[in-house]
């Protein structure tokens, strides 16, 4: 029997917090024998172990009512790693002063600090960093549109 990747998502949403508080950034299907669903949340807040737990006991339960219990599967809710791709808008606004790098539409690229997110998901203000002569100097910050990034990464600081 193979699992539904759109019916999962749809247990996924009812499986989380009804005040709203996480997201599902992702959520992907092994194609194997003893399929692995694979869930990946977020909140606008981070998320901890304990919430990850309560939505993998609800999601094992809604997948078991529909498929049955003789159903063999491996789930793992887990949240992004620091060295994940930002997927969501939402997952943007905690890491509003820190530096990111963003490959966008274009394929041009830019590493700068997160000023502000815009409002209602238009996009974010970066104060891009670029390099002269050995030296790093900041641009007053620029708005670019969720739309033109493809992707988001938060850079890893160990100063």
């Amino acid at each position: 029997m193979t699992l539904d990747r759109n019916l999962l998502l749809e247990m996924l949403r009812d499986s989380l917090p009804l005040e709203g508080t996480l997201f599902a950034v992702d959520l992907t299907v092994s194609d194997s024998v003893r399929p692995k669903v694979t869930v990946t949340l977020d909140g606008e807040q981070g998320l901890g172990i304990d919430e990850c737990a309560q939505v993998s006991r609800r999601l094992a339960r809604r997948i078991e009512e529909h498929y049955g219990d003789e159903l063999s599967y491996t789930l793992e809710v887990t949240s992004p790693g620091a060295d994940q791709p930002l997927r969501d808008p939402r997952q943007y606004a905690r890491h509003v002063g820190r530096t990111l790098h963003l490959k966008l539409q274009d394929g041009t690229e830019k590493t700068g600090k997160l000023e502000a997110i815009l409002p209602e998901g238009a996009g974010i203000e970066l104060a891009e960093i670029v390099k002269e002569k050995h030296k790093e100097k900041t641009l007053p910050a620029v708005v670019v549109p969720f739309a033109d990034i493809t992707e988001g990464v938060v850079v890893i600081s160990f100063k």
